[in-house]
């Protein structure tokens, strides 16, 4: 109901951060719409926690196009890490963003933001799972360096991470106004259904991303470029390996989601229903952002989700 309104406002947000450098970038974030990935992947949470998350969602999505995307550093993982020092101390309170740091000032405020809604618990959780995300990016720009395409299992391993899905996981009790005890986030079945749930995000993504990753990385890091390589398949045949891939995932999900009823809270009941939200709206978005679409040639056929 609020997801436009809110993606204008987040928008509006992320202009005023600075951390976008050019017109042209203010414009393509316009027409991405991130808002409605947050609204979409979290359908049922009140209006503050999508403005936080939709936020957060952005702070992603700028930094990955500013590190990770960037000429200047994506292929110089010594340059990067020296870059992310600051942000991982930022995120754990030890050190006060400086003026200059447009990306630092931002996630210092989301940082408080997030503390003020969740529990120190949770808020713990998150932060973990950001270090891990950022920490990742150095293991990418390294094999840009050295033009290395990882095998199928490094990959399958980093994808997890490297793609931020789980900072958003972390979320989602948090915007849905209720606790994931530690316990339970770390119970093994629940460990499994997020990881499940990452790889089935990660992968749609990489076959909805691979003309723009094609273009702009030689798609280096992308499950359709991996199998292909390590496994000497044709482009066509890579696509249908991870078309295959993808439906065991959900095979896998499934199965290991008839356990919950053995043993678990509504609150993880509801943390799997956010899962699952996270799956199917994820790809939705996908589909209507200017930020994957409009990298396909024309007249590309599009699935329906």
């Amino acid at each position: 109901m609020h997801a436009s309104e809110i993606d204008a406002e987040s928008h509006a947000w992320l202009v005023a951060s600075n951390m976008l450098n050019s017109a042209e970038m203010i414009e393509h974030f316009r027409r991405s719409k991130i808002g409605l990935l947050a609204a979409r992947t979290n359908p049922t949470v009140p209006r503050e926690s999508l403005r936080l998350l939709t936020d957060w969602y952005n702070w992603c999505f700028a930094f990955d196009d500013a590190f990770c995307e960037g000429e200047s550093m994506r292929h110089r993982p010594s340059a990067l890490a020296r870059a992310l020092s600051p942000l991982l101390e930022i995120l754990d309170g030890r050190r006060e963003p400086d003026a200059d740091d447009p990306f630092g000032l931002a996630l210092n405020e989301l940082v408080h933001r997030i503390s003020e809604a969740a529990i120190p618990a949770q808020v713990d959780r998150w932060r973990i799972t950001v270090k891990e995300s950022l920490l990742s990016q150095i293991w990418e720009a390294a094999n840009r360096e050295i033009d290395l395409i990882p095998t199928p299992e490094d990959y399958i391993l980093m994808r997890r991470i490297t793609g931020a899905t789980f900072t958003c996981f972390a979320l989602i009790d948090v915007g849905g106004g209720y606790r994931l005890e530690t316990d339970e986030w770390h119970h093994p079945d629940v460990r499994a259904l997020s990881d499940l749930a990452c790889d089935l995000i990660g992968w749609d993504n990489d076959l909805l991303s691979y003309a723009k990753e094609h273009g702009d990385d030689k798609a280096r890091h992308n499950l359709v470029t991996v199998l292909a390589t390590h496994k000497t398949h044709a482009l066509q045949d890579a696509l249908i390996e991870v078309s295959c891939m993808h439906n065991e995932a959900i095979s896998a999900f499934q199965a290991r989601r008839a356990l919950l009823d053995q043993w678990a809270s509504l609150p993880v009941r509801t943390y799997v229903r956010g899962l699952e939200h996270w799956v199917s709206g994820h790809i939705e978005f996908s589909l209507g952002s200017a930020r994957y679409m409009h990298a396909w040639p024309d007249g590309t056929r599009r699935f329906n989700a």
